[in-house]
This record gives structure tokens, sequence and C-alpha cells, in this order.
């Protein structure tokens, strides 16, 4: 059970985080989770999304470099220490997770993981009773 992801890959300049933003609130698009990460050159911006396919043509119709990437998103107790049995698990079965962010609301957190065996980790999730997040 995995999601769709978008990576938008950005000149590091002033607005153009918030040229995404704009283009996908006016496409009635709502992002649900994301994350930026930066090169001296330029920057990525990970992003889950209500409409992963609208997203991908709209972003590339406006000259976006876009790609689509799978990702496991897990949800777990929003408390001390819930994460940390969750990776340990993971760690414990070779799982080697590439990147994460995460999102909080309330006693939940939901956390994004980008590994490097997508099919491997979501086994051990499973079977580890661990909350899989296949729908926003």
């Amino acid at each position: 059970m995995t999601i769709k992801q978008l990576s938008v890959f950005l000149e590091n300049k002033t607005g153009r985080i918030n040229e995404v933003a704009k283009i996908l609130g006016k496409h009635s698009i709502n992002m649900h989770a994301f994350s930026m990460a930066e090169t001296t050159d330029f920057g990525i911006l990970r992003l889950i999304v209500s409409e992963i396919e609208k997203a991908v043509e709209i972003l590339r119709a406006e000259n976006f470099a876009v790609m689509l990437t799978d990702v496991v998103c897990i949800s777990c107790p929003n408390a001390a220490g819930s994460l940390s049995t969750i990776l340990e698990e993971l760690s414990a079965n070779n799982i080697f997770i590439e990147y994460m962010y995460a999102f909080a609301e309330g006693d939940k957190a939901n956390v994004v993981i980008r590994p490097t065996d997508i099919e491997r980790c979501v086994e051990v999730l499973q079977s580890s009773d661990c909350g899989i997040v296949d729908t926003f």
C-alpha cells in the first residue's frame, strides 16, 4: 500500500514555492503534506496532493519539472517514542530510508517514508500492525 508523491524541481529564487501553491490552489488541488529540500542551485518540493494526475498535468503545462514517486505513509500516535518503535522495526529488518517527513494533528501523526525497498517496507509495517495510510 503506497501513495504517489510529486517531486517538483524549483530554481532557488524568491516566490517559486508560492507559484506552485498558487497554481494548485487555482485548480482546487489540496496539498495534504509537503517538504522542501534544497541544494545550492535548486530545491525539491515534495508533495502529497488531493488529485495527483491533475496536479502533474497542470504543473507540467506551467513548465515545472515534475516526477512521481511511490512512498509509504504511516499513521502512529503523536506521542513520545512512537516513531522510534516503528523505525527500530524497519532498521531491524534492514530497511534503509532515503528520506522522510511528517505532520501531526491532535493525537495522530502521519509519516511519509521513502525506503529503498518499498515492497519489503510495506511487508514489515503490515506484519507489525502499523497503520498504513493509502488515501487522504
